[in-house]
């Protein structure tokens, strides 16, 4: 399903329409969720993102925020960001951009390809095409 548009922050009918689009079902607890995740292009874990929903007064389970995030990866809405099996962010920024991820500080900021001097893509298979392409710069202090 093709990207959509996106100006932040989404309003709670543009978060609807958008899980609609993306065949989801827009309950509650999903729209919550993204309404807090789509305030502005950010990279949070499910746990901050359960964090902020619930201090503003809203209810959501963990798991639920958990799944839901699962849910809007597979379908597209979030980019989801593998630093390792400890550390995963969902990106809410819907352009083509890699990243840099400090160690130090825990912090993931975005890498827009004009500013990074990538190989060129591989030979494919017959038949066969990329659909992403996911590259985190891990960076620390000198």
């Amino acid at each position: 399903m093709n990207k959509l548009s996106i100006t932040f922050p989404l309003e709670r009918s543009e978060v609807v329409s958008m899980l609609q689009h993306y065949n989801i079902s827009p309950t509650r607890q999903r729209v919550e969720s993204a309404e807090y995740l789509f305030k502005q292009p950010q990279h949070l874990s499910a746990e901050k993102i359960l964090d902020g929903v619930l201090s503003e007064g809203k209810r959501v389970s963990r798991a639920t925020v958990y799944n839901t995030m699962g849910l809007f990866a597979k379908k597209g809405v979030v980019r989801e960001v593998l630093i390792d099996r400890e550390r995963v962010f969902y990106d809410s920024n819907p352009e083509v951009h890699q990243h840099f991820y400090n160690v130090d500080t825990g912090e993931l900021s975005d890498v827009y390809d004009v500013d990074v001097n990538m190989l060129t893509a591989p030979d494919l298979p017959k038949d066969m095409r990329i659909i992403d392409t996911d590259v985190v710069f891990k960076v620390t202090s000198r």
